[in-house]
């Protein structure tokens, strides 16, 4: 069977210099850590990642710090500016890994779109004078849904309160300027830019610094602990680099062409429902429920179709589960009956309908059942 992947926001399939770079990397015997010429060698490859992460954000070189991925990047900074003595506020729609970095955070409301109340946040900064940090992403892993990063920069600069930004689904999708501008921290993925799994970063952009979540030798100038994983993030400098190269030469655009096809193909399809349509939104992601159908069920009736999608965040040890974002956006039931669609950078018309033809027989004979 010819299987159809669409589920990239989960992970983007591996980019060819991404490849390159981690086979180079994986050649490479010393640790970065080491005096020696093989630690030299080593840590040239590794500084010459960050630089390579630097350049394509416009960011200073020792911004950059290395982590194990995107969890691990939040976490550092939720937790490390907790740990500080900050009080901690999350969009209600956040990823869990910023969300239980902090358990008992203030959440910040969503509205119909999944976009965060500005109002809300400005009460909440306004009501306690306790130095605070807000986590907002820059776009949905589920529903792909742009926040209102400058608009909540201004806020947060207005009570001296910092702004952390996931922004792991934003490479090679769209610009991160803004996000950049905004943020005083900003977590990135490796993997979610078609690179190998096992990398991250933290930039830390302005002048306060979480305080460490893992602690060991003092790698990461004293962010992170524990030997970097060369090949990993060799792997990652190299993959986001290709993706924003891609990007800016009309790979955002042609997602964007591609999610229109699916939209009009959707349109012919009765009872699907498409969320979070009044938004701006990434390029290449769908959130659609069928009212009745549980979201399981759709994901394995497709999977059987030969198509790859997923419900929810793939961060979930495998289940599927009401989704909470969909749930703090007021979505009720369909918070349990909805899929998301996430085109990758390989993704082509063939896909789309691939796609439609499968989901619109599912819809049918879920709606055969349902009579």
């Amino acid at each position: 069977m010819t299987r159809t992947y669409l589920d990239a926001n989960a992970t983007e399939p591996l980019r060819p210099a991404a490849r390159d770079a981690v086979l180079a990397a994986l050649d490479t015997l010393g640790n970065p850590s080491s005096v020696h010429r093989e630690g030299r060698a080593a840590r040239r490859m590794l500084e010459e990642a960050r630089e390579r992460l630097a350049v394509a954000f416009g960011v200073r070189p020792d911004a950059v710090h290395f982590t194990a991925g995107g969890t691990e990047a939040n976490a550092i900074a939720v937790a490390g500016f907790a740990t500080a003595g900050r009080r901690v506020i999350v969009g209600a729609t956040e990823h869990d890994c910023i969300r239980r970095a902090s358990p008992g955070a203030e959440i910040l409301p969503v509205d119909g779109d999944g976009r965060a109340s500005l109002a809300a946040l400005e009460e909440m900064l306004e009501a306690d004078a306790r130095p605070a940090v807000v986590a907002l992403m820059l776009a949905n892993n589920e529903t792909g849904t742009i926040q209102p990063l400058a608009e909540a920069a201004a806020l947060c600069r207005r009570y001296r309160a910092l702004l952390h930004v996931d922004a792991v689904q934003g490479p090679g999708r769209i610009a991160l300027d803004e996000a950049i501008a905004a943020a005083d921290t900003l977590a990135l993925s490796g993997h979610k830019a078609g690179g190998p799994k096992g990398a991250g970063a933290l930039l830390v952009l302005g002048e306060a610094r979480p305080e460490a979540v893992i602690r060991g030798g003092g790698q990461e100038r004293g962010m992170r602990g524990g030997t970097e994983p060369l090949p990993a993030i060799a792997g990652m400098a190299a993959a986001i680099e290709a993706a924003e190269a891609w990007r800016r030469s009309g790979g955002g655009e042609a997602l964007a062409d591609l999610k229109q096809r699916l939209l009009a193909g959707l349109a012919a399809v009765p009872s699907a429902r498409v969320i979070a349509t009044g938004a701006p939104s990434l390029p290449n992601t769908v959130s659609l429920a069928l009212p009745g159908a549980a979201s399981a069920t759709q994901v394995m009736a497709l999977d059987l179709a030969g198509i790859a999608v997923s419900a929810g965040s793939a961060c979930s040890s495998g289940k599927v589960a009401e989704s909470h974002v969909l749930a703090a956006m007021g979505l009720g039931e369909l918070a349990g009956e909805a899929i998301r669609v996430s085109l990758p950078w390989t993704a082509s018309e063939t896909d789309i309908d691939a796609f439609l033809a499968a989901y619109s027989a599912m819809a049918a004979r879920l709606a055969r059942r349902a009579a």
